[in-house]
């Protein structure tokens, strides 16, 4: 890693807890973790490698900019994962999603241009793209939000570019398909999914299911963030795609099938506004950089039920929005 020193913000979640630990298994790397410890954050996510002399946690608000100065002082690489993600809460009140998506990444930015920062990643997600009927959306493709949370993050996109093309600052985006994995916050799909049918609860699937996502395991994303961190060119965009394009309803039932429960279970439900149908992206850009994503989805689906089949205790604990 020629990086010594990062700061990784939104640690404490989903994606970002796996990365702060696949991080650390390096030699000669020190990383600070800074958090608001949100609903969407657990501090048991990372309680493995919280005694770690090369591990700090920092509690606060990246749209604070004191805070962000103290925590972000000294790091050499900035990897920003902090953001409001989920759909449903944006169309309920995006107030949040535009403090922390938007304007957080805009304290972040000026703070990393101050302090010389040598490489600043934004993670963002395919969702910018929004819905493609056909083909792939590649990284030059036109960006068409169609939902508050997505808006935020084109938004903070936009920042990015524009200190990047107006100072100079060395920033890379990384634009994902939608991760799974063990720790995911249990409002997401296939974690709600799951534990609804462990508990033989209904399992609520939006219009006809249909839905299309193309999905990546957790781990395969945060080799994907790495790489970018580490070869990423300055002003670029990197797809990162999975290629297991599945709908909804296919998801459901592959869980229900593994967890042994019945299809009694599925409820259809009034479809979400907005709903985008389908997300793909063509991940060449990012495969020319030596990336080619692990496409056992079977397995990696089985790993994540047979995590949330033993971490019952941690499900209860998360909190809600």
């Amino acid at each position: 890693m020629k990086y010594s020193k990062i700061l990784v913000t939104g640690g404490l979640g989903f994606i970002g807890s796996h990365f702060v630990r696949r991080i650390l298994r390096l030699e000669n790397v020190e990383i600070t973790n800074l958090d608001k410890n949100t609903y969407a954050g657990n501090p048991e996510n990372l309680a493995d490698v919280e005694n770690d002399p090369r591990y700090r946690c920092v509690e606060g608000d990246i749209a604070d900019v004191k805070t962000v100065e103290r925590a972000m002082s000294g790091c050499d690489a900035v990897v920003n994962f902090a953001a409001e993600t989920h759909v449903d809460n944006s169309i309920a009140s995006d107030n949040a999603f535009v403090k922390t998506n938007v304007f957080g990444t805009h304290v972040l930015l000026k703070c990393a241009l101050n302090d010389g920062v040598k490489k600043f990643v934004q993670i963002s997600t395919d969702e910018v793209y929004g819905s493609v009927s056909n083909g792939f959306s590649t990284e030059e493709s036109l960006l068409n939000p169609s939902n508050p949370y997505s808006a935020s993050k084109a938004a903070a996109e936009q920042f990015c570019f524009a200190y990047h093309a107006t100072f100079g600052l060395p920033v890379a985006i990384t634009r994902s398909s939608n991760n799974f994995g063990p720790n995911q916050h249990p409002e997401k799909l296939i974690p709600k999914v799951i534990l609804n049918a462990l508990g033989n609860k209904p399992i609520p699937v939006y219009g006809t299911g249909k839905n299309v996502r193309d999905w990546i395991y957790v781990e395969e994303n945060c080799r994907a963030i790495e790489l970018v961190l580490e070869k990423g060119a300055p002003g670029q965009v990197y797809n990162v795609a999975g290629n297991n394009e599945k709908n909804n309803l296919e998801i459901v039932r592959k869980i229900l099938e593994m967890t042994g429960k019945s299809e009694s279970l599925i409820k259809f439900v009034e479809d979400r506004k907005g709903h985008d149908f389908r997300y793909a992206l063509d991940g060449a850009k990012l495969r020319r950089l030596g990336f080619e994503a692990d496409k056992d989805f079977k397995t990696q689906l089985g790993k994540t039920v047979e995590w949330y089949e033993k971490n019952r205790a941690w499900c209860e604990k998360c909190k809600t929005f």
